[in-house]
């Protein structure tokens, strides 16, 4: 069995502080599915499963998916770019902040993907901004996105504003890397489990004439328990 592990980066510039979020949530996930490889995109969990990453860049799709938008009719890239979402096991996604939300491709791209393609599908959710005043996108913006498509997000999500990339290393001040490693440890978890809880089958129909037939008749009684004579007949 193999388990996908896909990361969404809506971040616009090269070098980018959403991809680098994204990058360093990716190998916290990872590296709690298994030990970290030093190269290539395949890692062994520890149940013998072998973990699949990939990462989809939303700024070298921004053209396909406003084409998307007014044709309805996705490119190879970005029907591929769907698909890997779709089909993953788990999911990180990080925007950037835009006038106090995500920004308008990360919207896009999930306008396009089907209300119920991400049910029960495990997220750890993420942003990038210049303050940190900005930090209550993740709770006003990013939980109810993937709420109302039915995704299972992580209890925990990162926010990294501009001055959490410097950090001294202090444990009381530089909580960046912690939050990091707790939100990586509950997205692997959820997706351990889910790969190894069996797909819950639907309730059979209960079957009424058995029931009725396993049901004795009861004749009435009055106060005393004493059997009631039947009405006569008119």
């Amino acid at each position: 069995m193999t388990l996908k592990l896909v990361a969404v980066s809506a971040g616009l510039s090269v070098p980018s502080s959403t991809r680098l979020l994204a990058d360093r949530l990716t190998e916290s996930v990872r590296g709690f599915l298994g030990e970290l490889p030093g190269a290539g995109d395949t890692v062994a969990a520890p149940d013998g499963s072998d973990v699949e990453v990939r990462v989809v860049e939303l700024r070298e799709l921004a053209v396909a998916i406003a084409n998307h938008l007014v044709t309805g009719f996705p490119s190879a890239d970005l029907e591929e770019a769907i698909d890997a979402v779709t089909e993953a096991d788990g999911l990180i996604a990080v925007t950037p902040v835009f006038s106090a939300s995500y920004s308008g491709l990360f919207k896009s791209f999930f306008d396009l993907i089907d209300p119920d393609a991400l049910t029960g599908k495990p997220v750890l959710a993420g942003a990038t901004g210049g303050t940190p005043r900005h930090s209550l996108v993740l709770e006003h913006a990013l939980r109810p996105l993937f709420a109302y498509l039915r995704a299972e997000v992580v209890p925990t999500a990162v926010y990294a504003a501009s001055e959490d990339w410097g950090g001294n290393g202090d444990p009381l001040t530089d909580t960046l890397p912690t939050r990091i490693t707790r939100a990586g440890r509950q997205l692997a978890q959820a997706m351990l489990a889910n790969a190894k809880s069996p797909t819950a089958a639907a309730p059979a129909e209960p079957d009424l004439s058995a029931l009725l037939s396993s049901v004795s008749p009861r004749r009435a009684t009055g106060p005393d328990n004493a059997p009631l004579d039947p009405l006569p007949s008119a």
